[in-house]
């Protein structure tokens, strides 16, 4: 059987054989699912924003010991809320942190637990990447991480030292403006990722969204992401003028994904229907599977808290639940394009069903269903 051949640009700048990208996705994306992306002829991305410093480094490594392709790493570099602690490298408890935050917020999560029943855990905190953003670039220079992924935020102070590293900056972005200012400042690729995606997101459609970031920011590479989970959407990512596409939620729902089982059960059981966009688990706007937490606290109308304080405030709150089997309560991140989930699936056969679809579609369907003339 002769070796399947999707390339585009994107191929080329990242040394890779298919226009792939895995989204980095917080402690989902770990090792074993980025070796397994980059094995198969994508781009393996980590998902580094809730490890701490070493823990890091010691996934890039793993990386490294699976897999001699090429591989990037994902951090946010949101504008956050000043997080009370006591120095930037104490490991702290959650309760401790909660002892700090505003007295409503505090009182509405306690009383869920009182109603819920959900037990008492302490949970310790180390200082993750996404509060020391310098001291974590530094480290991707000392690992020769190849590519860097911003999955939130926009770290322009960053780009002059990544290009003198040799490393190569790839920036998400959910509208034209910060598309154009990433675009100024140096980015080599650009992903254009739609609302319909999971996790972090914006407000405007993928199928709006790519064209118009394409033609904004010409000549540099623009990747596609949000709803994107089979050949049919690479293949119209390429026809919207992307030269690839950012994929996240059906890597969810793979057999080397970190996420839980039920989470991935989930996704598989999802509609199209299922996910809303809720800023009660980071404090700022993404997409999750709905549950009744989400639920009970929209209807409360309790507001949240600023990035990184919301989750320094539901982490007991979603420790519990998780450690009392309370998955009613509990859902993992995911966009609309979990209701073409039917089941979960290797890495490998996610990316090469992707690609041979994409390739029958773009070869022998559209031709065969459109004809074209004057």
């Amino acid at each position: 059987m002769s070796k399947k051949v999707l390339h585009t640009k994107l191929c080329d700048i990242l040394g890779i054989e298919y226009p792939i990208i895995l989204a980095g996705m917080g402690s989902v994306s770990g090792a074993e699912l980025v070796a397994g992306v980059s094995n198969a002829g994508g781009l393996g991305v980590l998902g580094a924003s809730v490890w701490s410093l070493e823990e890091m480094r010691e996934e890039i490594r793993k990386v490294k010991s699976l897999t001699d392709r090429p591989f990037g790493v994902d951090l946010l570099f949101p504008e956050m809320a000043e997080l009370p602690r006591p120095s930037e490298t104490a490991t702290i408890t959650a309760s401790a942190v909660r002892s700090l935050l505003p007295k409503e917020q505090v009182e509405f999560v306690e009383k869920l637990k009182a109603e819920w029943g959900v037990p008492q855990v302490e949970v310790e905190i180390k200082m993750p990447t996404i509060m020391r953003p310098r001291e974590s670039a530094e480290m991707l220079f000392e690992e020769n991480v190849p590519f860097f992924v911003s999955g939130l935020g926009f770290p322009e102070w960053l780009e002059p030292d990544a290009h003198a590293h040799g490393m190569k900056m790839i920036h998400l972005v959910g509208n034209v403006r910060n598309a154009r200012r990433a675009a100024q400042a140096g980015a080599d690729i650009i992903v254009a990722q739609g609302t319909e995606a999971g996790g972090h997101t914006g407000r405007i459609g993928t199928f709006a969204l790519v064209p118009q970031v394409v033609d904004a920011v010409h000549p540099v590479p623009v990747v596609a992401a949000g709803g994107i989970g089979d050949g049919r959407g690479l293949a119209a990512a390429l026809a919207l003028g992307a030269c690839g596409a950012l994929i996240g939620t059906r890597f969810v729902a793979t057999y080397e994904s970190r996420e839980y089982e039920f989470q991935k059960q989930k996704i598989v059981a999802a509609s199209e229907e299922d996910t809303r966009v809720t800023r009660i688990y980071s404090g700022k706007t993404l997409r999750a599977i709905n549950n009744k937490l989400i639920d009970a606290w929209d209807k409360s109308g309790v507001p949240t808290l600023p990035m990184p304080l919301q989750s320094l405030l539901t982490m007991e709150l979603l420790e519990g639940l998780l450690q009392a089997g309370m998955t009613d309560y509990l859902s993992g991140l995911a966009g609309q394009v979990s209701g073409m989930i039917t089941e979960v699936k290797s890495a490998a056969q996610v990316t090469e069903e992707i690609v041979g679809e994409a390739i029958e579609i773009l070869k022998d369907r559209l031709p065969a269903e459109v004809k074209i003339g004057s």
